[in-house]
């Protein structure tokens, strides 16, 4: 396993609060990409509103964690304030990623299934039994 990092989501105010910790951690964004960078023929056509939020920020702490996070959109509903975190991490290789992804879904739910990304990811999310979510990612098969 690479790394494991917390992943925030927010309603909107993504920017503003990952700006705020940009200046607490004084660190530079690594990567900013907004929902509207996605490729047109995506699965749902999203508002003026959902295309300037935030799709995924990275920011880079010290000691070689990063903290990461995103706005949600009308079309994935309202991320709940004091469970809007999942917990990330980044695979060596594919097969890492599905067998982590097929143990830590057994009894919890299926959100996103591993799939090859347009961001050059291998990519999936679950939730497990316990109610934790979960992203995993690995370089792309």
């Amino acid at each position: 396993m690479k790394s494991v990092n917390p992943y925030l989501t927010f309603n909107g105010d993504c920017e503003a609060a990952f700006n705020f910790y940009k200046e607490v951690f004084n660190s530079e964004f690594q990567h900013i990409g907004r929902f509207g960078d996605m490729p047109e023929d995506s699965e749902y056509k999203m508002t003026d509103a959902d295309k300037k939020k935030i799709m995924h920020v990275s920011l880079p702490l010290k000691k070689g964690y990063t903290l990461m996070g995103s706005d949600t959109s009308d079309h994935y509903g309202k991320a709940i304030i004091g469970t809007n975190f999942s917990i990330s991490i980044n695979a060596e290789s594919k097969e890492e990623a599905d067998q982590l992804y097929a143990k830590l879904s057994k009894g919890g739910k299926e959100t996103m299934p591993m799939q090859n990304t347009f961001w050059e990811s291998y990519f999936g999310m679950c939730t497990d039994a316990f109610g934790i979510q979960w992203m995993l990612s690995a370089p792309p098969a």
